[in-house]
């Protein structure tokens, strides 16, 4: 099929190598702004909150979400759909998986492929 390059398999453990710190900055800053502009689309279309303003929900996952990839234990960090190492807490997974999920069918239906581009060709997020 065409788009077999596109359902990637989760990596193995071994290939990864273990992180010592945190994640390097220029890597956070990228994750956390693709993360603020998916939470953003979301809350503002399903919430109804302004223009990159998020409501209490969404802060408290954005806030996960950035604590999350911030203490990624891989170096390089792997997309996180990726990871053989769910970091995440069942309740949050289900919810970021809806966000990015609508968020990025918003950003498909008016023509930001170049925000799908940025977030499937990444090496993180």
């Amino acid at each position: 099929m065409a788009l077999d390059w596109f359902r990637s398999k989760p990596l193995d453990p071994a290939t990864l190598t273990r992180r010592s710190g945190p994640v390097d900055e220029k890597t956070y800053e990228k994750n956390r702004n693709v993360l603020h502009t998916f939470i953003s689309v979301y809350c503002q279309k399903k919430h109804g909150t302004r223009s990159g303003e998020l409501c209490d929900e969404c802060s408290d996952l954005y806030q996960y979400a950035c604590a999350r990839v911030r203490h990624c234990p891989y170096d390089p960090k792997p997309k996180c759909k990726l990871c053989p190492t769910h970091c995440y807490r069942p309740e949050y997974r289900v919810k970021i998986k809806e966000v990015m999920r609508f968020s990025g069918m918003y950003f498909v239906k008016r023509g930001r492929i170049d925000w799908l581009i940025y977030y499937f060709f990444s090496p993180s997020i």
